[in-house]
């Protein structure tokens, strides 16, 4: 496999590169900013591709954050953007739940293990869930407890499937009604499986991480809806018709992000050393992913040549 192409300050090479593409899925976390911190140069090299008639598609593995919420975001930081843009893997599991797993009532509630991105995206799509952020799930377990899970009077009979994604309040009593629904026939269905992401320039425990010790219990894995599995890269080709072969994937990661945009057959990868894997990742042997390109920070692409 090629070594990838090293673009940070070669305008030439920065230029030819940008020409190659009419449209670029961006990842979030790692490539645009990590929390609340916006990466240096980052709104201006956006405005710089949108000038040149590039689309601009911002494709997370975060669930936290419904699409709104994510737009809310992007301008509270000062990046420019629309709700169309924006494509999280919480938006992705709900359209997956709604148009293609097609749960018939009345065992089509969700079991939510997760926060409120999720729970605004299945409401956008009528689907009807308990769990995730309600406070009833937010405590610690009771002896009652472990004797109503065992017996069923606490668990809902509606529930066939569940989602697990990032859950800042995870704990013993959700993975126990988890463990149960799933026991019980339950789909078993991840946002992602990243055991990690950045936030506040350091890295934290992922939605993969978080669903992990279901998958432990049951001893199978989730179906994951988000990078980098190909059906969400068919749901966003579906929504935005774009030719594969000019689009470019770019990311931190090389077993999400750059996995994402290989597996899916775009045009190219570009990888980003702000966020999560380093040069050594995709040097190595057991490398995830080895990207088409990269540069140590997105902004480096301001340096083009005209």
């Amino acid at each position: 496999m090629a070594a990838p192409k090293y673009l940070t300050g070669d305008s030439q090479a920065i230029k030819e590169f940008i020409d190659k593409f009419d449209v670029f899925l961006f990842d979030c976390d790692g490539v645009i900013w990590s929390g609340d911190h916006v990466f240096e140069g980052v709104i201006e090299t956006l405005e710089l591709l949108r000038s040149k008639g590039k689309k601009t598609i911002f494709v997370t593995n975060n669930s936290t954050k419904s699409r709104g919420q994510y737009l809310a975001k992007f301008a509270s930081l000062g990046i420019p953007s629309v709700e169309e843009e924006v494509f999280g893997s919480a938006y992705s599991s709900a359209i997956y739940i709604s148009r293609i797993l097609k749960l018939e009532p009345p065992k089509n509630k969700v079991f939510v293990i997760g926060e409120a991105g999720i729970e605004h995206e299945l409401r956008t799509e009528n689907i009807p869930f308990i769990g995730g952020t309600d406070p009833g799930f937010r405590r610690d377990v009771t002896p009652e407890d472990f004797k109503g899970i065992a017996d069923g009077s606490l668990l809902d009979p509606d529930v066939g499937c569940v989602l697990a994604g990032l859950d800042f309040h995870v704990n013993y009593l959700k993975l126990a009604h988890g463990f149960q629904y799933l026991q019980r026939g339950a789909v078993f269905l991840a946002t992602n499986t990243d055991p990690t992401f950045p936030m506040s320039r350091g890295f934290f425990p992922g939605a993969g991480s978080i669903g992990l010790p279901l998958a432990n219990m049951i001893g199978k894995k989730p179906l994951a809806l988000g990078k980098p599995s190909q059906a969400m890269m068919d749901a966003i080709e579906g929504k935005f018709q774009f030719d594969r072969e000019r689009t470019c994937m770019v990311g931190d990661r090389l077993d999400t992000d750059i996995k994402f945009g290989i597996e899916g057959r775009l045009g190219g990868t570009l990888a980003v050393l702000t966020g999560v894997s380093k040069k050594a990742d995709w040097e190595a042997e057991d490398a995830a992913a080895v990207p088409a390109f990269y540069v140590d920070e997105l902004s480096d692409l301001r340096d083009t040549a005209e």
